[in-house]
């Protein structure tokens, strides 16, 4: 071989070699997709401090973040945020990063559970139950509006609420006690929540009912250990769901751990394919996002293997695996969590159908309301 033809071979492999190294990095490959279905949360106040969320990024396509003030695993109030300036700046790398835009997720319900506080220079909220008890629309417009916009300021897009749960138990210690429930009676909370998710969707944020099919009547905390609200549970924890579904919200529902005998007397609520497809999709007619709630609480880590866990969600009806890396911290969670998904299809445990299916809901999503957005 001449040198000419060595250097045309060689300039031809030169070419070549990036469409051979993004053939499993097309919009539409199995990697990408399995990607889109993972949310994470990491330690980090900027993206130079947070390499491996950087590589969960731009190596394993994950779909979305989630965000918190305090680190529980540590008991370190240095987490992601420290001022709305430092907030703007992580948010907007981290966006930067992705080639396809992120769900930038945080939990601003108002009130205590509320990330983004006024001791650190973002404006104050006031609790679900404080605007049911006032039961004014206008006074809940306005509050709704307030998250919104500070949000959108710090290029957070999705917020894991409102709370839809219904204030059955108010000794409830992860509903009641926190002032997250609008109100026992279904109506007040259809007409709280679907207000405050249509001021949400108005201001380009995306809403998060929660959590599904209802944690208002349970006497312990799923983040703490299994929970079951079979005895407790009523009809009514669906009314709103029912309401706002049937009249035209399709963005984004998250899970409870909760076990509920009544609806599926084997798996709890977010690993159920009877609640989820059955009841939420069917029944319901919802077809927007279902999100999980945090598979890493205790609910669901302590009683099921990781790989056990991430099949039965995904195949009940999960779009969204969230993994907040906050009630126990593995900084390689995203990578365990692409490698199972990505065997289980291989294997046949889960179908490749059932990821594009996943992968079209959320990409539906992100259309309405983050291209365009920066």
């Amino acid at each position: 071989m001449t040198k000419k033809n060595l250097l045309a071979l060689l300039l031809l492999f030169m070419l070549l070699w990036p469409s051979i190294l993004a053939a499993d990095e097309r919009p539409d490959s199995l990697s990408i997709k399995i990607g889109q279905m993972l949310m994470i949360g990491f330690r980090g106040l900027s993206a130079s401090d947070a390499q491996g969320i950087v590589a969960d990024i731009k190596k394993r396509h994950i779909g979305g973040v989630v965000l918190f003030d305090y680190d529980v695993p540590s008991k370190s109030p240095v987490r992601n945020i420290s001022s709305p300036e430092q907030l703007s700046k992580l948010t907007l790398d981290l966006m930067d990063l992705s080639e396809i835009p992120l769900f930038i997720a945080i939990d601003q319900e108002g009130g205590k559970v509320n990330r983004l506080k006024a001791s650190k220079g973002f404006p104050p909220s006031v609790s679900a139950a404080s605007l049911g008890r006032l039961d004014n629309p206008d006074s809940t417009a306005l509050a709704a509006q307030r998250i919104a916009s500070t949000l959108k300021k710090m290029h957070v897009r999705m917020n894991l609420a409102p709370v839809v749960d219904l204030n059955v138990n108010p000794d409830n210690p992860v509903i009641g006690k926190l002032d997250r429930s609008f109100s026992a009676d279904p109506a007040v909370v259809t007409r709280h929540a679907g207000l405050m998710a249509k001021t949400f969707s108005q201001e380009g944020v995306i809403a998060t009912l929660k959590h599904f099919p209802g944690h208002g009547s349970s006497t312990t905390d799923t983040h703490k250990d299994f929970t079951d609200v079979t005895t407790t549970w009523t009809e009514h924890e669906l009314d709103p769901y029912r309401s706002m579904i049937a009249g035209g919200y399709d963005d984004a529902v998250m899970t409870a751990h909760v076990f509920n005998a009544g609806l599926d007397n084997r798996y709890p609520a977010t690993l159920s394919k009877k609640i989820l497809d059955g009841l939420l999709r069917n029944k319901l007619g919802f077809r927007g996002v279902i999100v999980s709630d945090d598979m890493q609480m205790k609910a669901i880590a302590d009683h099921y293997g990781l790989e056990e866990a991430v099949r039965l969600a995904v195949n009940a009806g999960v779009d969204v695996l969230l993994f907040g890396n906050n009630t126990s911290y593995d900084p390689e969670i995203a990578e365990k969590a692409t490698k199972i998904l990505s065997n289980l299809v291989k294997n046949g445990f889960v179908s490749e159908s059932r990821i594009d299916r996943s992968y079209r809901r959320i990409m539906a999503l992100k259309e309405s309301y983050l291209y365009h957005c920066k």
